[in-house]
């Protein structure tokens, strides 16, 4: 087995040919070659190897053919990968012993895989030497095709052939300066799946975490922050497209990975950790605003259209709304073209690669010690919290949802390692946590509607003053009514929260 750690990039196509002649200062260069590479990919109709997190690949290279077997990343960059050279481009079961597929490979497996799709590039690798690591420059480009569907393959990957991690991060950084590359986290696999899927959804919502008993507190907080990582990054390309639902998703990812630090907080390191934060709340708040803007446009300013009030203010609040929507949309499509997001990627990976534990035992603590601990610990936290829920102020209320929210976030991160007779118990206690969450929520946009409206009302331009004030106060009127009902089904959720209401044992 070969493991192989790799950094992705994609560039504007304007800049991928001038990437394999760059010359890096501190980087010797090495032997170059250009090569032809067709790569098919073997699955069963329902994807049995996909959902296993492996991938079945035959490569033909100048006329020999190339069986690779590889691992989808958990719980760090790098993957599995395990080679064998094969007569043609079938498949060969006698090759896959000692391999993570050798479990699977029943006759009956066999004869149900088919090409899913396949690749089709032109490689060319530079040898790049950095202090004692040789480190591969690969620039591909090409088309990957699935079915009568194709997406073009413009990108270059850096991969660790011998030497120090820590070499690879700092050639990733110095091509990204140079080039304004971007990590990507998607491999040609994974893009390959949604296509041949003929998923058109632009949105990437959150994938299983699968943590097991067996695992420490250190090894279980990679594999979170990772999918949380890849959660939030793979929603870029359609947040620059401006699709809402992907807006939505971006934030989504960013708040779990800031929630995963919080509840395994107690084994990072705080000086690096804590530039992490800082970086991850930068972006969560360059996107908030359009999140805040899309839901009060379809929530709250649209369905005034279907009402009996004055129309012309009506049509008046709609413009002045979307225009605002407009540019809260394109401030969050801003932030991921700034050199600041492009390096906090590599940041982020880095520093889950790379970090070291603290020296505290609770690193090698058992995962299912420490959710158990972890969950039981914020629940009586958030009822204590929440017991005077109609005392509290707006900002007391928010900072009380943030605390329902990573509990929730917990009970999902955790979900796998609870045995089945907890799971009833689990769903009940996910139940409860989304109440509180919803109303608690909804009680902030509350708030947040009413200053929008607000200030459109007072800060209406001349045309129609009158009639948008009119229609900024029906919006404030609405939110206000909202607010009791939504305080008394927030106080008896937390009231029904129960600290031991699921156990892991």
């Amino acid at each position: 087995m070969n493991i192989e750690p790799e950094l992705k990039f994609r560039v504007a196509k304007r800049r991928l040919g001038s990437v394999a002649r760059m010359r890096l200062k501190g980087a010797r260069p090495g032997e170059r070659t250009d090569s032809e590479l067709v790569s098919t990919y073997f699955d069963t109709p329902k994807r049995k190897l996909h959902r296993h997190g492996l991938t079945l690949r035959v490569r033909q290279v100048d006329g020999e053919f190339q069986q690779t077997v590889k691992t989808l990343a958990a719980g760090s960059f790098a993957r599995g990968e395990w080679e064998t050279n094969v007569s043609d481009v079938k498949p060969s079961f006698r090759d896959l012993d000692g391999t993570p597929l050798a479990a699977l490979a029943t006759r009956k497996l066999k004869h149900k895989l088919k090409p899913v799709f396949h690749t089709s590039v032109h490689r060319t690798a530079q040898a790049l030497l950095v202090g004692p690591s040789e480190i591969e420059l690969a620039v591909d480009r090409g088309d990957l095709v699935a079915g009568r569907e194709s997406r073009p393959i413009g990108e270059f990957e850096l991969e660790l052939k011998k030497g120090r991690t820590a070499d690879l991060f700092w050639t990733a950084r110095q091509f990204e300066r140079k080039t304004g590359a971007e990590l990507d986290l998607c491999s040609k696999s994974e893009r390959g799946y949604r296509l041949a899927s003929g998923d058109k959804q632009m949105a990437v919502h959150a994938e299983a975490v699968e943590l097991t008993n067996n695992m420490t507190a250190h090894e279980a907080f990679n594999i979170v922050a990772h999918s949380t990582l890849r959660h939030f990054s793979s929603n870029a390309e359609a947040v620059r497209e401006l699709d809402g639902e992907a807006i939505h998703q971006m934030r989504v990812g960013l708040r779990r990975m800031r929630a995963a630090i919080s509840l395994f907080g107690a084994i990072l390191p705080a000086s690096s950790t804590g530039k992490i934060k800082t970086e991850l709340r930068w972006l969560t708040g360059e996107l908030a605003p359009a999140r805040e803007n899309d839901v009060f446009v379809k929530e709250r300013v649209k369905p005034l259209g279907r009402t009996s009030e004055p129309k012309r203010g009506i049509r008046a609040i709609e413009k002045q709304f979307s225009a605002r929507h407009r540019q809260a949309f394109l401030r969050a499509r801003n932030a991921l073209e700034t050199p600041r997001y492009r390096k906090l990627l590599i940041d982020v990976l880095e520093w889950l690669e790379m970090r070291k534990p603290n020296a505290n035992a609770k690193s090698e603590t058992s995962i299912g010690k420490f959710a158990s601990e972890a969950v039981h610990r914020r629940i009586k936290k958030a009822r204590k919290h929440g017991r005077h829920l109609v005392d509290l102020s707006a900002v007391e209320r928010h900072k009380l949802r943030i605390r329902i929210k990573k509990i929730r976030y917990a009970v999902e991160f955790f979900r796998n390692l609870y045995p089945a007779k907890a799971q009833a118990g689990l769903e009940r206690l996910s139940g409860q946590l989304k109440k509180i969450q919803d109303a608690l929520g909804a009680l902030n946009d509350v708030i947040a509607h009413r200053e929008i409206a607000m200030d459109a009302a007072l800060h209406a331009p001349r045309a129609n003053r009158r009639a948008r004030a009119f229609a900024s106060g029906l919006l404030v009127g609405q939110e206000r009514g909202a607010s009791k009902t939504l305080l008394k089904a927030a106080s008896k959720a937390i009231r029904d929260l129960r600290p031991r209401s699921v156990a892991l044992d």
